[in-house]
Order: structure tokens, then sequence, then C-alpha cells
């Protein structure tokens, strides 16, 4: 798991936060990744910073001595495309990826263009999947 930037939950509204997304695209994915994202956790949104849409939380420390909380599942509606993030990678969860439709992958960031085009079941299960496996370590 590479370092990633500080995000602190903050008091302001996820909903207003999507609803304010001027990209139509993004703003319609945004609200469905947000209840997905609800099922998938069975946790309520929480904003993590100015433009993370976060899940539940967790506890990291990196081998630098580094270590903080971050939200154990999340999104961003990016301009580029929607970003949903995967704490701890993607290892282990080959089989739903291959079934999820046109993405791309780093570290532990799924980007996704268009929500229209995945496999929305296969989505929920990696978002499952993973917070599953972020909050058993907790």
């Amino acid at each position: 798991m590479a370092d990633s930037p500080v995000t602190v939950p903050t008091a302001a509204d996820p909903v207003a936060f999507l609803d304010a997304v001027t990209n139509p695209v993004r703003r319609r994915d945004g609200f469905n990744l947000l209840a997905l994202h609800e099922r998938a956790t069975g946790e309520r949104a929480v904003m993590w910073g100015p433009a993370i849409v976060g899940f539940g939380s967790y506890h990291y420390a990196y081998a630098s001595g580094r270590e903080g909380d971050s939200a154990a599942a999340g999104f961003s509606p990016r301009a580029a495309a929607s970003t949903v993030y995967f704490p701890y990678g993607f290892d282990g969860l080959d089989d739903d990826l291959a079934e999820l439709g046109p993405h791309r992958v780093s570290t532990s960031c799924l980007y996704l263009k268009d929500l229209t085009k995945v496999d929305l079941a296969a989505l929920e299960r990696l978002v499952a999947r993973s917070y599953a496996r972020v909050t058993a370590e907790a």
C-alpha cells in the first residue's frame, strides 16, 4: 500500500457535494456510487476532505512511520473518470474485475468513465469484498 494524501472526515454534506458536480455523467454516476457503497458497506456516506465520499474508516500505519485514519471505502467523481478507492489494492479481486467491463486500475484506484457500461453487480461485489478485508483488520 503506497503512502496516500491525508484526508480527514468533514461535516460537509455528500449529497450537496454530488449535486454540485458539473459533469452530468460524473454527477449521475456519483449518486449511483453513493447508493452502491451504502449497500456494499452498510455505512452512511461522509465527506473525507473536499472531494472524497467515504464509508467507514480504518487505521493505517506505513513502514515510514506515518499513520492515520482513512475511509475504508470511497469514491470521487474526478474530471476524467469516477475514481473508486481500494485501500489494500486488488489482490484476490481478479474474478470480479474480469466481469466488470471497461475500467482502468492503478495501485489502489479503479477508474470508471461511465457506470452504464459496467456490471454494477460485479462492482458492488468488489466494493463489499474490499471493505470487508479493510475493516477485518481494524
